[in-house]
């Protein structure tokens, strides 16, 4: 399995794979701003909708690459404004159902991790589904939860869902693990 940070060009590329993901992702339940079911019309669209961010630098985004197939996401937000170039938010880190348990998480939020320190970001944030799975990888992963907002978003059923806030500040050695 590869981990490839994807260019413009290559992200329009797996766009159908990428769409795939998400689908298969939300409607198996996992909160990541969608309602299920979500068809791959609606998820290729997402996705195309992100080159134009990639291109610019405002996001980067890496595929885990079975094959053709992509079993995995994750992608760094970085903000426009000057006073916040030291951050970036870690976004829509997604494993496909049948692929889970196997580390690709963990794998994937490394690399964002590794990514960021290299690109002189010194803090990482993110709000997931509070009680969701993610919140057992973020806590072993060493982020820090720093509340939770009530009624935040729907999950996938539509269910009002609370969701933690977590930050992390990147390890000085996250090049070196």
């Amino acid at each position: 399995m590869t981990v490839t940070r994807l260019d413009e060009a290559q992200l329009r590329k797996a766009v159908p794979e990428l769409a795939g993901l998400l689908a298969d992702t939300v409607n198996a339940g996992a909160s990541v701003g969608f309602l299920a079911p979500l068809d791959r019309a609606e998820a290729l669209v997402w996705w195309e909708e992100r080159a134009a961010d990639v291109a610019a630098g405002r996001l980067a985004v890496w595929a885990a690459y079975d094959g053709d197939r992509v079993l995995g996401t994750v992608s760094l937000a970085f903000p426009g404004k000057a006073n916040s170039r030291h951050r970036a938010e870690l976004v829509k880190l997604m494993v496909a159902p049948d692929a889970r348990g196997r580390g690709l998480g963990r794998r994937l939020l490394a690399t964002a991790e590794d990514a960021a320190a290299a690109a002189g970001v010194t803090l990482l944030h993110l709000d997931t589904e509070s009680g969701s799975p993610a919140e057992r990888l973020y806590r072993s992963a060493g982020w820090t939860a720093i509340g939770a907002i009530p009624d935040y978003a729907a999950s996938p059923d539509g269910v009002l869902r609370p969701t933690t806030i977590y930050y992390r500040h990147v390890p000085a050695d996250a090049l070196t693990r």
